[in-house]
């Protein structure tokens, strides 16, 4: 049925398995209506959009009018995109990472949602100086009667809400700042921070030289997420905040590097193993 050459199964498919095999029909289609979908796997539609909205929290896939569409060419998806992925478990990190920046202090935002997400939980701080070259962090600290903020010009990606390249570069050399927030499209199994060009990794590059503390920001998906572009390791930055443990492997190097890493999302009291 519609050329997939791989058998159904149908009854024996769970969520896990429908989103499997859908992933697995993204990589000869860009693009799969939720009808087609419920026709080939003999669900209702409503399990379809079920599964298409699990698959682009977890950033495996973007959601489209009808249906679900492959990743963009560049491996990421776009920023109005990225916005709805995993917003709660971003929502946990900004908190976190608010607490962490006391008043009056000056910070480095990079490219990204959860940076985004940081900088919206700044709102009721106060002088703080913002250094930025991601445009809505711009605009929603520019509303702030006693915050400073120094935007990046240049060209802008209209996808990401961002300027990217030498002028991002110059500004972020101009600043000394107490704090950069950054993100970054992946963390491989080996520590190593990977994007999806070249230029955000310049970028990024250049805030954390500028910086007093590098803080990195990222949610559970970005461990072993495949962007292509690697640039700096995960135990340079003096702390990491995430919505769970990381891998075992990444555990240990930051703990020998002393990179303090704060779990966003702790289990409850109740889930605890009495002491």
């Amino acid at each position: 049925m519609n050329g997939f050459d791989f058998q159904m199964n149908i009854g024996e498919r769970g969520p896990g398995q429908r989103q499997e095999l859908i992933a697995q029909m993204l990589q000869s289609r860009a693009f799969l209506t939720v009808e087609e979908l419920a026709a080939q796997f003999d669900v209702t539609t409503q399990t379809i959009r079920r599964d298409i909205n699990a698959m682009c929290e977890q950033g495996a896939a973007r959601r489209r009018h009808g249906g679900i569409a492959r990743i963009t060419s560049d491996g990421n998806a776009s920023f109005r995109d990225r916005e709805v992925m995993n917003r709660s478990a971003k929502l946990k990190i900004a908190a976190a990472v608010a607490r962490h920046i006391p008043d009056g202090a000056s910070v480095s935002f990079g490219i990204g949602t959860t940076p985004q997400l940081v900088a919206e939980s700044l709102t009721a701080h106060r002088g703080l100086k913002i250094v930025t070259n991601n445009l809505p962090i711009a605009l929603a600290a520019a509303q702030i009667a006693d915050f400073e903020v120094a935007v990046a010009g240049g060209p802008v990606r209209n996808g990401d809400l961002d300027v990217c390249g030498s002028a991002a570069e110059e500004l972020f050399a101009a600043y000394r700042v107490d704090f950069a927030v950054f993100g970054v499209g992946g963390v491989d199994e080996e520590g190593n921070l990977l994007d999806f060009s070249r230029d955000e990794v310049r970028v990024r590059e250049a805030m954390l030289r500028h910086c007093r503390k590098a803080l990195l920001v990222l949610d559970a998906s970005k461990f072993a997420r495949p962007a292509h572009v690697r640039g700096g390791r995960i135990e340079e930055a003096n702390a990491v905040f995430s919505d769970c443990d990381p891998p075992a492997a990444i555990r240990d190097l930051l703990a020998q590097a002393g990179t303090l890493f704060v779990n966003c999302s702790p289990p409850s009291p109740r889930s605890r193993s009495p002491g």
